[in-house]
């Protein structure tokens, strides 16, 4: 899996026509409702995205939850992430999955998926316009949204939106990650809505132990 990072540059517009200061869409709105990727669930998760599909989202934390995950399935073909502070051993996943649930067999078929590193932080979905959890264990997405981080000008992670593509499907998968400048007047909404999921309590730590961030407890 490749992953493009582009970043975004402000240029000055001088000398152009007053045509060109005009954002005009190439699609209509009903086609570009045609062709939108959105993610239910209160997730966002790249290998959800379908090929020629992106998600904009704005970071709420500067930190994310790190760990390692592993993939559970019982019996009936349901499946359950089973998630660890530390790189786990084959005892502690098979001790932490019980009888229910025995291991995911990787992509060939020839053995147990191993427990991948991984992070989650909350966002702020644009286009659904609600407070999700964006999850990654790919290691370029992590590392490239890592490096961002270290550069001067991105130094306010939660001041710029993120606009993550996904183009291919299996090991032809390749993603685009992008700074780009925050959405125009969404700052207020932005804080309003993660506001309020807090005051909902709002518990990411939640993801540890199986349990639902947006609705702690139950």
């Amino acid at each position: 899996i490749y992953i493009i990072l582009s970043m975004y540059y402000n240029r000055n517009a001088q000398g152009k026509s007053l045509l060109a200061h005009f954002n005009m869409a190439f699609l209509t709105e009903k086609a570009r409702s045609a062709v939108a990727t959105t993610q239910s669930g209160g997730y966002i998760n790249p290998t959800k995205l379908e090929s020629g599909g992106s998600v904009r989202f704005a970071l709420l934390e500067e930190e994310p939850l790190c760990f390692y995950e592993a993939w559970g399935e019982s019996g009936d073909g349901k499946l359950k992430p089973f998630r660890f502070v530390d790189s786990p051993s084959e005892d502690d996943v098979e001790a932490e999955m019980g009888e229910e649930f025995t291991r995911r067999l990787n992509r060939d078929g020839t053995g147990p998926e191993p427990a991948k590193f991984g992070v989650a932080v909350p966002v702020f979905d644009h286009e659904s316009q609600e407070v999700k959890i964006f999850q990654a264990t790919q290691k370029s997405i992590i590392g490239e949204l890592d490096k961002i981080s270290q550069m001067e000008d991105y130094s306010d992670l939660l001041a710029w939106d993120f606009v993550l593509s996904r183009d291919g499907a299996a090991k032809l998968t390749k993603y685009s990650l992008r700074a780009v400048p925050r959405k125009k007047g969404t700052n207020a909404l932005i804080e309003a809505t993660y506001q309020e999921q807090k005051d909902n309590g709002f518990d990411i730590k939640e993801l540890m132990t199986g349990g639902n961030p947006f609705a702690p407890g139950e």
